[in-house]
């Protein structure tokens, strides 16, 4: 099958452009995880953070910020409003002095049975089926590694 060329007119319609798109998703789903997280007192970046840390327990925040895509100066602020919280403490990483580590405490690794309610919410809330998101999820991730060059 042989592809047309767009004629260069639609090439600029808002509703063909990947990023309008990708920009409205990631808002409106960002939107319904809010209610969800509300009664675990997390934002969504805060529950990314927390994520990560529920699979690792101890970080340094060079890691977490690679892991969570958000830069140091953006994080450092998230991780004190949690520490605050009780959910986490950032001390001197042990194996390197110049390193913070970031590790849960008891009440942040409690929270994790709570947040194992998040998901299925989110995909009743979204009305897409598992395979469907599963799907969406692994294009996205490629689109991720394209733009990471």
């Amino acid at each position: 099958m042989v592809s047309v060329p767009a004629p260069p007119d639609d090439l600029l319609k808002l509703d063909e452009q990947v990023c309008f798109a990708l920009s409205v998703a990631a808002r409106n789903v960002i939107a319904l995880y809010r209610p969800v997280l509300e009664p675990l007192g997390l934002t969504h970046p805060q529950y990314l953070v927390m994520l990560a840390l529920w699979e690792r327990d101890q970080l340094t925040v060079k890691e977490l910020s690679r892991l969570v895509s958000l830069d140091p100066a953006t994080l450092s602020p998230l991780l004190k409003r949690l520490e605050r919280a009780g959910l986490l403490s950032r001390d001197r990483d042990p194996a390197d002095e110049r390193a913070l580590a970031v590790t849960l405490t008891r009440a942040g690794r409690s929270l994790r049975e709570r947040a194992l309610q998040v998901p299925p919410q989110v995909i009743e809330r979204l009305g897409m089926d598992l395979a469907e998101l599963k799907s969406l999820h692994a294009t996205l991730t490629r689109v991720i590694a394209a733009t990471h060059g």
